[in-house]
């Protein structure tokens, strides 16, 4: 395989990595916590800059309307708290004093998908996607491990506009290079095939490589392709890749309705039509395990990446 790994981080910790960072590179980031400060791994930016923190505590409704009206300042705000509460507790604040108006906030959601874990279904958001993607003006950016995580916080503050951040909770393997330039809407083809093309986000990119690594040994060709931001969708990328395959399995950690597999879907419906296969969570809530077994039950890991990609070429 191209690419190996040999540490295990979790992206959370490469969002706080970023944020401190952006601490002395950026004077007009400030960030807000919704009482998360250990969760989000933003205690190195508070040691950086504490006049640029603000802790809002279990009120999250109230920290989007805040970062909304510090942003009106000039200030770069920050948001942090689960993806649950980062979106569905506060949609109405978002759409209205975020989204409607453009303003320059960065929606930062840690925990999300059903790798939260034991924490159970009420907290494992896996709408959230599609939420924000359907607001118009938002990018959607979905990174896949600790180093693509620090580096897109880090490229977001000089994003003009409202941004979405999803992130999690595990520790996945860390194999993208930490010198790989982040570029907003660019996907990032990590693997050259021909017979399927692997379009995958946040967790399931590794969980893609593991797939075609073993699939190849079964004389099975298939182009990986990582895409970071959701929206803007990098469309072309995704189009060269299918002219030469003709099939697509999409790969991602969310319900399939309203993720990546259906922007890509809707994509291919208007600009070239392709036999597509969907490897996501099937319009269902989640429960509480551990993360592994959570993949497997409902069906989002490498064995069913495998599984697709012998579907779409059985048909």
């Amino acid at each position: 395989m191209k690419y190996t790994y040999t540490e295990k981080k979790d992206t959370r910790s490469g969002f706080g990595a970023g944020l401190a960072e952006l601490a002395d590179k950026n004077p007009n980031v400030v960030a807000l916590c919704a009482d998360l400060i250990g969760s989000l791994k933003m205690e190195k930016f508070i040691e950086k800059a504490p006049e640029r923190f603000f802790q809002v505590g279990i009120a999250e409704a109230n920290m989007m309307g805040l970062a909304a009206g510090l942003s009106i300042t000039g200030k770069i705000p920050f948001t942090g708290t689960f993806a649950n509460f980062s979106t569905s507790r506060v949609y109405d604040q978002i759409r209205q004093s975020i989204a409607y108006s453009g303003k320059n906030v960065k929606i930062c959601a840690s925990h999300a998908g059903l790798t939260l874990g034991e924490d159970g279904a009420t907290h494992q958001v896996l709408e959230d996607i599609g939420m924000m993607k359907m607001l118009p003006g938002m990018t959607v950016i979905n990174p896949c491990d600790y180093n693509q995580t620090k580096a897109a916080t880090i490229a977001i503050a000089d994003h003009e506009g409202p941004v979405y951040l999803r992130f999690g909770r595990p520790t996945v393997p860390v194999f993208i290079p930490e010198d790989m330039p982040f570029e907003i809407g660019k996907g990032i083809l990590l693997q050259e095939g021909t017979d399927v093309t692997i379009v995958a986000t946040g967790h399931l990119v590794w969980e893609s490589l593991v797939a075609a690594d073993e699939l190849e040994k079964e004389g099975i060709s298939c182009e990986v392709i990582n895409i970071h931001t959701i929206k803007p969708l990098d469309e072309e990328i995704i189009l060269k890749s299918v002219e030469k395959t003709g099939k697509i399995v999409t790969a991602e950690e969310h319900n399939y309705l309203g993720g990546l597999g259906e922007s890509v879907a809707g994509m291919l419906a208007r600009r070239r039509p392709t036999r597509q296969e969907f490897v996501a969570v099937n319009d269902t809530f989640g429960e509480s395990a551990t993360p592994a077994e959570l993949m497997k039950k409902y069906k989002i890991d490498s064995t069913a990446v495998k599984e697709a990609v012998k579907r779409i070429l059985e048909k």
